[in-house]
């Protein structure tokens, strides 16, 4: 069900830039629930091939069932499709290099994550306190929340949330410890650091973006995709990324500026690509996306 309500967002745009060729060779790095992988099967005919990665277990399970679905649709026009359950920085670990027509990286969390109240990953719904994207591995928020130093806690608070109120914030949860549940956390953020006038998101968005971000090392992950992506493509092949927040936006930018720099790539995008007000109506989800597109020289 969650699976038929999700919507990939600028979806034409990213069939577009990646210029889908019959009978390539393509990685979605992030596959989540499929949605730009159907377009991208659509198009590539028997003869092609999709890696697709995600380190989400449950997300890995619903997107084979979609693809499945997909297959019985297009019968002996769809291309093969080899699923890899790690992560997309691991992908020139199964991948040879210069194979690749096109890698995407869509770093959005899913509407899977977000929905689903067990995951916790999202203030709307309450929920352990877990955050992680395959949750058999690593340390999750509530551990984070309840185990580091207050010092430590604001830092990452301010570093990958962007949050002005972080030592408030780090203050108060220390203080109300311990917390278990994304409502609990929620509040405690909230009434450390209130709304301010006329403010639109809540007062616990940027937290709860922080834990995320260092639950999962997203930084980390996206500078290995961006130090492996040259190597994995083809002369021609193209690169497209899509992402949400600054931090991640600044990452693809300064790489796509400095690889242009040296001649390894072309930057197709010279500004960001955004949702268009239609679509921003239809998924709000998609206000914040941002496309960057580069090929390989």
């Amino acid at each position: 069900m969650i699976a038929s309500l999700h919507v990939p967002v600028l979806f034409e745009e990213v069939l577009n830039f990646l210029n889908v060729r019959r009978g390539g060779n393509y990685a979605d790095a992030t596959l989540g629930l499929a949605g730009h992988t159907s377009g991208i099967a659509r198009r590539l005919g028997p003869h092609g091939t999709l890696h697709c990665f995600d380190r989400d277990p449950d997300a890995m399970k619903l997107a084979k069932e979609r693809l499945e679905h997909l297959a019985a649709e297009l019968k002996a026009t769809m291309p093969k499709v080899e699923f890899h359950a790690r992560a997309f920085s691991e992908a020139d670990q199964v991948i040879a290099p210069g194979t690749l027509d096109g890698i995407l990286a869509d770093f959005g969390v899913s509407s899977l994550q977000l929905d689903t109240p067990h995951r916790g990953f999202s203030f709307r719904h309450d929920g352990p306190l877990d955050m992680r994207m395959n949750p058999k591995v690593g340390v999750s928020a509530e551990q984070v929340v309840n185990q580091i130093d207050e010092n430590e806690l604001a830092d990452l608070i301010y570093e990958f949330g962007e949050e002005r109120s972080s030592r408030r914030i780090a203050r108060a949860i220390v203080r109300a410890r311990p917390i278990t549940t994304t409502g609990e956390l929620a509040r405690v953020v909230a009434a450390a650091a209130p709304a301010m006038k006329g403010e639109k998101i809540h007062p616990a968005t940027k937290t709860f973006q922080a834990l995320r971000i260092y639950v999962n090392d997203e930084l980390g992950e996206i500078r290995s995709l961006l130090g492996s992506a040259p190597s994995l493509l083809k002369p021609g092949g193209r690169l497209a990324v899509i992402s949400f927040h600054s931090l991640e936006d600044r990452l693809v930018k300064d790489d796509f500026r400095e690889r242009s720099r040296t001649g390894e790539y072309e930057v197709l995008t010279k500004k960001p690509v955004t949702a268009t007000e239609d679509e921003m109506e239809r998924n709000p989800r998609a206000r914040s996306a941002k496309l960057r597109v580069a090929e390989k020289k």
